[in-house]
């Protein structure tokens, strides 16, 4: 081998750990925002977080001391209720959607559900404000319910879609051949392998929704006690943290920041659970 042709190859070599250096340096940098928001809030909402804090109601204005136990209440109540209407719904529109992959239905399915997923937040709020608030004359949770549902499904339609196109034609192909009919081919063999990439959907849907504000502004609206009938206002983690971070009081303030921090660590530990209870599939978005 020529110097040239050594100078070359050292040359080619530089270049490459050069720009695999650069891809490292700039992934790095991608996750700067989300390490500093984290480490921000977790040092405004460290220290306020204790058993009063997430076991007692709000404290009057002006009164140290509450806590946020009906907002988690609340939240956990319509994040619940929601899951339960949506998630049936936008898996078996995702499975119809990858067995029917041609036909007008299929198209105009995908494009109402690609148009849903870009509308705000804010307005499908308002719409089911004018669907079930205003005709029953009362806010309540079971609307707050309804409005998350509708965004949550395009994710779960999407998420279960493209990750049964994933699984091999060739599995259902054996399922047919050996007599079983073609309902429990899909629900038997198609639908669990690919229940990784499902949950994942599932996740990020619900993500999606807990931190979501606007459209609970216009439905479940909140509730300063403590409530359980699904028919009434609620309160809400995102609601509660919007209404105190705004007020002029220091006491609210430091109630926002704990409520804060529990919201973000309530959607790590979803993505954290997911990725450790999916291992054992294979199939993953």
């Amino acid at each position: 081998m020529s110097n040239i042709e050594k100078v070359k190859i050292k040359y080619r070599i530089g270049k490459s750990k050069t720009v695999q250096a650069i891809i490292v340096f700039v992934a790095f940098i991608t996750t700067l925002p989300l390490l500093f928001i984290i480490g921000y809030i977790f040092k405004e909402g460290i220290t306020k977080v204790n058993w009063n804090f997430i076991s007692k109601i709000p404290a009057p204005v002006g009164e140290s001391g509450g806590g946020i136990v009906n907002a988690l209440l609340g939240s956990l109540m319509i994040v619940v209720t929601a899951s339960i209407i949506a998630i049936p719904f936008g898996i078996f529109c995702g499975i119809y959607l990858s067995e029917n992959r041609t036909g007008r239905l299929s198209y105009w399915s995908r494009l109402a559900v690609d148009v849903l997923q870009g509308i705000p937040s804010i307005v499908i709020g308002i719409v089911v404000y004018f669907w079930l608030v205003k005709p029953f004359g009362t806010f309540s949770s079971i609307s707050g319910s309804v409005a998350l549902a509708i965004m949550m499904l395009p994710i779960l339609v999407r998420s279960t879609e493209e990750t049964l196109k994933l699984i091999p034609f060739s599995l259902k192909e054996a399922g047919l051949a050996l007599g079983m009919p073609y309902h429990k081919v899909i629900l038997k063999i198609i639908v669990p392998c690919g229940m990784s990439g499902i949950l994942s959907g599932v996740t990020l849907a619900v993500a999606r929704v807990i931190g979501e504000t606007a459209p609970l502004l216009f439905t479940a609206f909140g509730n300063p006690y403590i409530n359980t009938n699904m028919a009434k206002p609620m309160e809400t983690l995102p609601h509660l943290i919007f209404n105190y971070a705004t007020s002029p009081y220091d006491e609210w303030h430091d109630i926002a920041w704990g409520a804060a921090l529990i919201l973000l660590v309530t959607v790590l530990l979803l993505n954290i659970i997911t990725k450790i209870t999916t291992r054992r599939w294979k199939v993953q978005l």
